[in-house]
């Protein structure tokens, strides 16, 4: 490690394998806490750039616990959170909303960062038994349309890491790869990021992998289509930032989206919005998102058609419908 921080230090960047390599190391132990903690440290000094992010994300492909879903075409719905705006949850009730749609969903999600209550904590809370059990999501996925991968179940080898990162108390580059590393590695990709700067990061990151993607920034740092101002939206063919008149809805305040102060709360929030009782605001920015999502499997749908596809997933039940079947078949 000591010769990898001296290239560090002197500025130098990791080519693609060499960040592989080195990630599988950490997770193998091969480094002290001193070293990783230093190694950590420089990605906090200057930006990662592409190939280090791809090596990174690749290394955790490598040594995670991996689904086979038997090609089942489907999306993965998700930010990366670090967005410190507490804001409802908008990618996992956009995720049961594509599910009542019709479309497979396998999210990869976790407990909050930015928030009081990420995907995991609401799910849990409602009553989700996080499983790695490969014929169980299976079973979840054909009776709900949607399964969930609980990160720390599907990532054992960063167990080496989390209490670096907990005493460090700061983002590091471990926040950027959980949009990466979904164990069943879907062919389509609705992707939320917390500051611009990462819209082409990520999209530089997708090069070569064989995915329909969009990736999203509302400008005004929100990890998604907030509606509380303009969202920048790079997919495999366009990158254009657009107003909510896009989405054919009106500007929306901050608060309008506030998550609650408890799990409890939180949850209460969801389950109120996927009954189809939450505020205007409230749905249309989850019907924004859905609408991007559904986008991803057929562009040649125009934006309205796919929100109108979700606000029937609502309106019909059928978004609560898969989010009771999922928790039914998890038990």
């Amino acid at each position: 490690m000591k010769e990898i921080l001296q290239k560090l230090f002197a500025g130098e960047f990791l080519e693609k394998e060499e960040a592989k390599t080195i990630l599988k190391d950490i997770s193998a132990e091969k480094y002290n806490e001193a070293s990783t903690a230093a190694f950590m440290t420089v990605f906090r000094m200057r930006d990662i750039i592409p190939r280090e992010l791809a090596g990174f994300r690749d290394a955790l492909i490598d040594l995670c616990i991996k689904v086979d879903l038997g090609g089942i075409d489907s999306i993965d719905i998700v930010g990366t959170g670090g967005d410190g705006k507490n804001t409802f949850n908008i990618s996992t009730l956009t995720s049961f909303v594509v599910a009542g749609a019709g479309y497979k969903v396998t999210k990869h999600g976790n407990y909050g960062v930015s928030s009081v209550s990420g995907s995991s904590n609401v799910l849990e809370h409602l009553g989700y038994v996080f499983t790695n059990d490969q014929d169980s999501l299976k079973s979840q996925l054909e009776k709900a349309n949607i399964c969930f991968f609980h990160a720390p179940k599907f990532h054992p080898a960063m167990k080496f890491v989390a209490p670096i990162r907990r005493a460090m108390g700061v983002k590091t580059f471990f926040n950027l790869l959980g949009p990466l590393v979904n164990p069943a590695q879907p062919k389509r990709h609705l992707l939320g990021v917390f500051e611009e700067r990462l819209t082409e990061l990520y999209h530089l990151a997708h090069e070569g992998v064989d995915k329909d993607y969009a990736i999203v920034h509302a400008m005004d740092g929100y990890d998604e289509v907030s509606l509380t101002g303009d969202t920048k939206i790079i997919t495999n063919t366009e990158n254009h930032v657009v107003p909510p008149s896009y989405f054919g809805m009106s500007k929306i305040n901050p608060n309008e989206i506030f998550g609650g102060d408890t799990v409890k709360e939180a949850a209460d929030i969801f389950v109120n919005i996927i009954n189809g009782d939450g505020s205007v605001s409230q749905t249309n920015v989850v019907l924004a998102n859905a609408g991007l999502a559904i986008q991803c499997f057929d562009n040649s749908k125009s934006i309205s058609d796919c929100i109108e596809e979700a606000r029937s997933s609502i309106e019909s039940g059928k978004a609560k419908q898969a989010l009771d079947n999922l928790i039914a078949a998890s038990k």
